[in-house]
């Protein structure tokens, strides 16, 4: 049982795939059903490299390994059992012989006021296709705008981090606005501004600095502005303030300043090197043989340097994701288990167009060479995809980029504290409970209600919305036909009280419509514009209109108002009477939010149904 397909999980499950040759039942648990290839997401991002690209099948390069999509909720080490969540909001549990954690990170958060509302991360492919959104239109909206302050304000983006993410997304967000202004009659004139922040000394501290000099030059003299030893105080809607006292008004907050361990490893209750799970040499976990864990979530005892463990990068999970698999093969054979020793064999950073910096076997390079070494790097460590890969650079540097904006994923969908940034949110459904995941409070999309408030609550689990939307009573029909007959429910199912739900959770739609006791006949005849034996024009309780179960409601009524094409209740002209009396017993929905689309039926239909 594998949790997480990241660097390490997927390189264990396909090794271990590999040792095993179909005589062990291997179960890879992940929310998708792809491998990220996180180092080429800046230029998904940039625009060179479209989003599948840097995706990677799991069930078509792992054939021998059964894939089940879900979140881990809880670990049960006692019982030998993960707890996790379906797409669609439903509770599962695995067993397992053997455990490997590699459930990888999350965005790190620091205590700056508004960060966490209005920065966003970049871990996953939905912020990448967000922010590649979200710059295009505001270089739009400033090619539109009449006042000079906002113009300048859109066309800032300030990028916090200057570790290899941060320095990348600089670099290839600069290159991705000058082309942006470059070829429009409208945008000529105007020069999109990029800075990057960070409190450390120079850019890439992690690296030789030779490296770190390489990418601040380059850096400079495409026009970004580098401010080391600065980081950001507060952030507001309209800007940010930084921590040398200026205030930078911009519409555009990246946050790149490091990851976090996914806080389910915490969660086990066992030792714990700040937030990674401790583990030995082999990436066994002590006091526990059957559970191994490696990638960001381990922390790993580093035996080329004794006393430290090994950072938190994705060379270090891709090759300790081989050594996991072949200790827990070793481990169900009887073999021996071997420890993890790493050599560093160099870093490779792509700074956009031809530029890079490079230290391929310790051998310093910059400009041309050092970007062809990072390509190719990168063409030889993909698992898959190589030539869609090659294809897109090669188009890329013999056509213009396109410069569109799709809007597939908005703002809210891409909170910065969440513990599923490879997943965008959906409206409506759950995150991972806060006891497991530290992942702070629920930000709740636009129009999204609050609890208990009676509104229409849009979506269930996982990318299929679910709608539920609540009626108040129908009007009691002046009918002349016997008190007997009453309008057929959509669901064929007895009419729930008045004021109940119309529709199930779940995933599943079923609908009914309330109906409200029939009148006693009328004995007179019919008078001038009052129903007789036909019902009248726009009343309930006779044939039903069109389109719509059961009858129509009044159009008097303080409902809401259904989207076209959808069958709901609508308002009755002439029925004042019934406004007061109805208003403490029906919900509104409140605000813009659009109403949800047609119910659809998936239950079978009964006997009696419409």
């Amino acid at each position: 049982m594998i949790v997480g397909a990241g660097f390490a999980g997927y390189r264990t499950a396909r090794t271990l795939a590999r040792a095993a040759r179909g005589r062990a039942e291997i179960t890879l648990l992940n929310p998708t059903d792809y491998f990220l290839y996180l180092p080429l997401l800046p230029q998904v991002a940039a625009g060179i490299l479209e989003p599948r690209r840097v995706t990677v099948s799991l069930t078509g390069t792992l054939p021998d390994v059964r894939l089940v999509l879900g979140e881990a909720d809880r670990i049960d080490l006692d019982g030998r059992t993960v707890h996790y969540t379906g797409p669609e909001g439903e509770a599962g549990t695995l067993a397992y012989d053997r455990l490997v954690l590699a459930a990888g990170s999350v965005n790190k958060l620091l205590p700056i006021p508004g960060v966490a509302e209005h920065a966003h991360g970049f871990r996953g492919l939905p912020e990448a296709l967000y922010l590649r959104d979200h710059v295009t239109r505001q270089v739009e909206l400033a090619a539109t705008a009449g006042d000079a302050a906002q113009r300048a304000a859109r066309c800032t983006f300030v990028v916090v981090g200057a570790g290899y993410t941060g320095t990348e997304v600089a670099a290839q967000g600069q290159l991705f606005t000058d082309a942006l202004v470059r070829s429009h009659l409208l945008r000529k004139g105007m020069r999109p501004r990029w800075m990057l922040l960070d409190i450390a000394e120079r850019v890439l501290p992690e690296l030789d600095e030779r490296l770190s000099r390489t990418a601040d030059r380059v850096l400079r003299e495409r026009g970004v502005d580098v401010r080391m030893g600065t980081s950001v105080k507060e952030a507001t809607r309209d800007g940010v303030l930084l921590t040398d006292g200026e205030y930078v008004e911009t519409r555009s907050l990246v946050w790149c300043v490091g990851v976090r361990p996914d806080p389910l490893a915490a969660s086990l209750g066992l030792p714990m090197e700040r937030g990674r799970l401790l583990v030995e040499p082999t990436l066994r976990v002590p006091g526990r043989p059957e559970v191994f864990a490696c990638g960001d979530a381990a922390a790993v005892p580093d035996l080329e340097n004794p006393g430290q463990y090994t950072p938190m990068t994705a060379q270090h999970a891709w090759r300790q994701g081989k050594v996991a698999g072949h200790n827990i093969a070793a481990s169900l054979t009887g073999g021996t288990l071997r420890p993890y020793r790493h050599k560093d064999l160099g870093f490779v950073v792509d700074l956009g167009g031809v530029k890079a910096a490079a230290n391929p076997l310790g051998i310093p390079l910059s400009g041309l060479p050092a970007g062809a070494v990072t390509r190719g790097y990168h063409l030889a460590a993909m698992p898959g995809n190589r030539v869609r890969v090659a294809a897109d650079w090669l188009l890329d540097a013999v056509l213009p980029r396109q410069a569109v904006q799709l809007g597939l994923v908005r703002s809210w969908a891409v909170p910065l504290d969440t513990a599923s940034p490879e997943l965008a949110r959906v409206p409506g459904a759950g995150e991972r409970t806060p006891a497991t995941h530290d992942s702070g409070p629920r930000a709740a999309g636009p129009g999204a209600p609050a609890e208990g408030d009676g509104r229409t609550v849009l979506g269930g689990g996982g990318g299929e919305d679910t709608s539920r939307t609540i009626t108040a009573p129908t009007p009691e029909p002046v009918r002349t036909e016997p008190a007997s007959r009453r309008v057929e429910e959509v669901s064929g199912a007895d009419a729930p009280a008045a004021g109940s739900a119309v529709g199930g959770g779940g995933g599943e739609d079923t609908s009914r419509t309330i109906t409200a006791p029939t009148p006693e006949p009328v004995k007179s005849g019919p008078a001038k514009n009052r129903p007789g034996p036909e019902p009248a024009k726009n009343q309930p309780g006779g044939e039903p209109a069109k389109n719509q179960p059961g009858g129509e409601p009044a159009r008097s009524r303080p409902a809401a108002e259904p989207a076209g094409g959808r069958p709901g209740p609508e308002r009755a002209r002439n029925r004042p009477d019934r406004e007061a009396a109805e208003k403490g017993s029906r919900p509104e929905r409140v605000g813009h939010e659009p109403a949800p689309g047609p119910v659809r039926r998936h239950d079978t239909p009964a006997k009696g149904d419409q």
